[in-house]
Order: C-alpha cells, then structure tokens, then sequence
C-alpha cells in the first residue's frame, strides 16, 4: 500500500487507502487467530507478553477499522513484520542447531538490521508524531499510550536480543526458561 502510495505518508491520521485498510482487517484477523491459538493450547503462561501485545494491536486495529483514521499508522505499524523473517530464521536455526555458526552469525547481523529498520525505526517515528500531532484525547490518547506500551515492548525485546547474540556473558541465569532449558525468543 506505502510502495503503490507513498502520499499516504504525508496523511497519517487521515490518509486511507482500500488496500491498507484490507490489510489491516487480515492482521486483526491474524492477531484474533493467533491469540486463540496460544489460550486454547495452553501456552498463555509462557506466551503472556504476546497475548498482551495481540489485545493492544487488536484493540488498535478495531479503532482504526471502525473510525477510519490513522490507518496509516497501521500500515507503519505492520512494517515490523518484515523484521519477523529474520527473527523467525534465528529461532529455527537456535532449534535446529545448525552445524554452521557462519550462516547464524550472518543472520544476526542481518537481524539487528533489520530489527532496527523496520521496528526501532518506524515506531520511533510514530511515537514522536503523535506526541507531537496528535490530539490528546479520544481516539488519539488510546493509540498514543498503545504506541508507549508498544516501545516499552519493543525495547525490552530488543535489549534480549542483543544480550542474547552480541552480549552473551551478560545473560540472566537460567530462570525463565522453558521445559526444554531455552526460551529461544528472548534467548
């Protein structure tokens, strides 16, 4: 939708686009799915941090669908699913254990590119804008604390990351983790 419209940038709160706003609904739908996945097979103890992150971008995308505005925020917003590629490739290679260490190591690199590209990056962004444009009231204060908590969110996996991968020896202990001794998302 961005790429197609890139107009779109200069008309966050009231910018729409049918492509966006098709997008949005199917990631609501997908967040809807994805959380009644973990609750019905009982992974909501170990997955409680993405049960809170679905209900905060559900409840988003719901206000966003009804309204009509800052649809593309969303679409800024959806922007970190690029970055889930590369944090996805890591996980699989963490449970695989690839004989490799160089493919990993590459994947690392790239990871905290693209982590920061396209997580760091677009949400900063979207946290000075509505700090700085958008009304504080309504609509606006509901999506401006959803954006604070989402940074919170953001920076404290990002802190995991980088722990995990370039600052090993300054792991927490082995608590937290899952039956199998790893929690290969933070770890």
């Amino acid at each position: 939708s961005l790429w197609h419209s890139p107009e779109l940038l200069s008309e966050i709160q009231d910018g729409y686009s049918v492509s966006g706003h098709l997008l949005v609904c199917f990631s609501s739908g997908y967040f809807i799915h994805d959380s009644l996945d973990i609750i019905f097979n009982h992974q909501s103890r170990s997955s409680w941090e993405y049960l809170v992150h679905h209900a905060m971008a559900i409840s988003a995308f719901v206000s966003l669908i009804i309204t009509g505005r800052f649809l593309v925020a969303a679409m800024l917003l959806l922007l970190v699913e690029v970055s889930n590629i590369f944090l996805t490739i890591r996980m699989l290679l963490k449970m695989s254990n690839v004989p490799s260490p160089a493919l990993y190591e590459a994947n690392k690199y790239v990871n905290l590119v693209m982590y920061f590209a396209f997580r760091l990056a677009p949400q900063a962004y979207l946290t000075w804008y509505f700090l700085r444009y958008v009304e504080v009231q309504g609509q606006g204060a509901f999506l401006t604390a959803n954006l604070l908590l989402l940074d919170a969110m953001i920076l404290m996996y990002f802190s995991r990351l980088l722990r995990s991968d370039f600052f090993p020896s300054l792991r927490k202990g082995s608590a937290g983790r899952d039956v199998d001794g790893e929690k290969f998302l933070i770890d």
